[in-house]
């Protein structure tokens, strides 16, 4: 093999190399995004289940206000 054919050789395999860089850094960053937008999602999610759960707590509680009312009223009648 002359010096000129392993210099293509090498260019050659440079090339995949960096091309396989290029990929590697683009997944990365499509990766780095999806993340951030997955721990926003989350937050969100996090922060909307604490709320649901807060109206939750408190229609329970009114509901449980209501049937002591309720029981209440079947005593007086």
């Amino acid at each position: 093999m002359d010096s000129n054919n392993q210099t293509q050789m090498t260019n050659i395999e440079l090339k995949k190399l960096e091309t396989g860089v290029d990929d590697l850094l683009q997944a990365c960053s499509k990766l780095t995004n999806e993340n951030k937008s997955l721990r926003r999602q989350q937050e969100t999610l996090v922060t909307e289940r604490a709320s649901l759960i807060e109206k939750n707590r408190l229609a329970r509680t009114r509901i449980e206000a209501m049937i002591v009312r309720l029981k209440s009223m079947e005593v007086h009648s």
